[in-house]
């Protein structure tokens, strides 16, 4: 899943880092990975210490990131190591953190949710971002799939908790 979400960082980093004069390009793999290190700590992170539910509330928001909780930790961690390995100021960090993080998550969200990507899906993200030896089944739980859900039109609520349903084979 790391190289997957690597892959997505720097398809989406052209103007914030590459393109960024602040970055030294001989630098700029190096703050692609620090941006990807940053999301994928942040979700293990919260995996691990079981707050799930902003991990639910990120991939159940059709993509709209930006103002969630774990957004705003995903950027505040780029930010600090931004400043620390690159010597950048706040602002200049802080810049490069709400522009790049945002766009990357909204787009693993898509990406996440769309039936027709087969390159990422819940069960590898969970799995891989919650780091060895983190049961996978046990938040997937916590997304309700024991159960039918259903938007207030009685129909299924479609989306991630499909995508969930169908890992689980539910």
């Amino acid at each position: 899943m790391f190289d997957q979400l690597l892959s997505l960082v720097k398809e989406n980093s052209e103007t914030d880092i590459i393109g960024n004069d602040a970055i030294p390009n001989q630098r700029n793999d190096e703050a692609v990975e620090l941006a990807t290190q940053s999301i994928s700590e942040t979700f293990r992170n919260a995996l691990q210490s079981g707050n799930t539910a902003d991990v639910m509330q990120m991939f159940n928001n059709g993509g709209n990131v930006s103002s969630l909780p774990l957004t705003q930790n995903i950027q505040g961690n780029f930010i600090d190591n931004l400043m620390q390995k690159f010597g950048l100021s706040n602002a200049q960090a802080g810049g490069i953190a709400s522009s790049l993080i945002p766009m990357v998550l909204g787009k693993l969200v898509n990406r996440t949710n769309d039936p027709n990507d087969n390159n990422f899906n819940i069960s590898s993200i969970l799995g891989g971002l919650g780091g060895s030896g983190f049961d996978v089944s046990s938040v997937l739980s916590q997304f309700g799939l024991g159960s039918s859900h259903q938007n207030g039109n009685n129909q299924e609520s479609g989306g991630i908790l499909d995508s969930l349903k169908n890992i689980l084979g539910k």
